[in-house]
């Protein structure tokens, strides 16, 4: 099958650029002495997954409960549920345990690791760390970390810290982004060291991000890292300087299905239903509009971007908005988009359509999604 058989709009996949993202990351982390629990967030497919695990049980780093069981099913046991734990699903969490899975939650308030004590199940259970005042977390130190400790340890089984760098995407530079991961990693370290001077022992230190697990200088007391969308990178993490355009391995197949040529546009069956909302290159350098254009072979076609986006429609045009001879793309051509934001675009799909370069498929690697 080539990609011209498939009905669009469909996800692409390009192996060889994939295994060259994880290969890289890797190499970076080994030579800095920690090991990868990658987030397969980012993936939701086994298949992938197996290109990102140390081993065929992991471990792994997931955001949501269907994601732990998903993996479960296929042998996948070390996982981290890495979204602080909600009461009511607690009970999700010990049936996957009992079926198996070595699951680990997150806490960052006392009355959370109430809530995960009084379950009597001896859950290993992580503290977050508010890193850089992004999202949630116990700022670095802070004297609470020894009593959400103590409470833990009335039931549940206190196992260390974590913390996410996310105010990495807001980075201007790549030493503004390894400063940041030097930050992220001095405050898991401090905050271990608190937690170790009144008597727990913190065998996990764990941070991650892309930018900052690629960027980042030492990982001196850091016990794993943590990241998810370098698997195939995006738009995003291309404009932060994380890769290049050329390392992106997931696109939209799609097709041109009409013109406006007054306006110099290019209509496709590629709307945000197919490439998602995402926007997340506005604040950036280069505005990367909904998606880079590429031709089928994944080639980036000069300045082509998806200037907009209908739920079933995309709007192809030049960047600069200067005219565009729509005639070089007749009905019925067929157009790769470049994501902004990997999760958002996979989250769109039930599957991969695998290539290595070109635009021969070579497999089809189910993805699921959901909560």
């Amino acid at each position: 099958m080539r990609l011209a058989d498939l009905e669009t709009p469909r996800l692409v996949l390009d192996a060889g650029r994939m295994e060259a993202n994880v290969a890289r990351l890797k190499a970076h982390l080994a030579s800095l002495g920690v090991r990868l629990r990658p987030h397969v967030k980012t993936c939701k497919s086994i298949d992938v997954a197996r290109a990102l695990m140390e081993t065929p049980a992991g471990p792994i780093t997931v955001s949501t409960l269907k994601e732990a069981e998903q993996f479960l099913e296929h042998g996948v046991t070390d996982i981290l549920y890495a979204v602080g734990i909600a009461p009511g699903k607690l009970d999700h969490v010990m049936a996957l345990r009992a079926r198996g899975a070595d699951l680990a939650v997150v806490v960052d308030s006392v009355e959370a690791a109430q809530a995960v004590a009084a379950k009597g199940a001896g859950i290993p259970t992580l503290i977050e760390i508010d890193c850089d005042g992004h999202r949630a977390g116990v700022k670095p130190g802070h004297p609470v970390l020894l009593d959400i400790a103590k409470a833990l340890a009335r039931g549940a089984r206190p196992a260390g810290v974590m913390t996410h760098a996310g105010d990495s995407y807001n980075c201007r530079t790549t030493q503004a982004i390894a400063d940041m991961a030097e930050r992220e990693r001095g405050a898991v370290v401090k905050s271990a060291a608190v937690l170790r001077s009144g008597g727990f022992a913190c065998p996990v230190v764990s941070v991650g991000s892309t930018p900052t697990a690629t960027f980042a200088r030492s990982l001196e007391g850091v016990t794993e890292v943590r990241a998810g969308v370098f698997v195939f990178h995006d738009l995003v993490m291309a404009g932060l300087g994380v890769c290049r355009v050329e390392d992106i391995a997931v696109s939209v197949l799609c097709t041109v299905i009409g013109h406006q040529r007054e306006k110099g546009w290019v209509i496709t069956d590629g709307g945000w239903m197919a490439t998602s909302r995402d926007r997340g290159t506005a604040r950036q350098a280069v505005d990367q509009g909904y998606g880079l254009v590429c031709d089928e072979a994944g080639r980036a076609i000069g300045d082509l971007v998806v200037t907009d986006a209908n739920q079933e429609h995309g709007i192809v045009a030049r960047r600069d908005g200067q005219p565009l001879d729509v005639a070089r793309y007749p009905v019925g051509t067929r157009l790769r988009i470049l994501p902004n934001h990997a999760c958002a675009t996979a989250a769109q799909h039930d599957a991969y359509h695998v290539v290595r370069g070109g635009t021969e498929v070579v497999a089809r690697w189910p993805r699921f999604g959901g909560w």
